[in-house]
């Protein structure tokens, strides 16, 4: 006996993996940006390496910047931060 038991669930996790925020878009701190990829990097105020989440609230951009050893060009995932006014 073998075999996988169950195989729709590899069919929803493929789903999930990816880009979960666009460019623009305002997240809170803590919230996920990207599951399983090597495709982004972490920038400016995210944490991790293959689930990018944010560090501090804020909106989503993107950057890019070429590599020199390599000359490939990775994309980083960045998060500006909100301003918060005192009164």
């Amino acid at each position: 006996m073998g075999g996988r038991v169950g195989g729709l669930s590899h069919k929803i996790y493929c789903e999930t993996r990816g880009i979960k925020v666009g460019g623009g878009q305002p997240v809170k701190e803590g919230a996920m940006l990207t599951r399983q990829g090597d495709h982004w990097k972490p920038g400016v105020n995210v944490r991790g390496r293959m689930h990018l989440s944010a560090a501090c609230a804020g909106t989503v951009y993107f950057t890019k910047k070429r590599i020199r050893k390599t000359g490939k060009v990775d994309t980083f995932v960045n998060v500006r931060a909100a301003v918060e006014v005192k009164a």
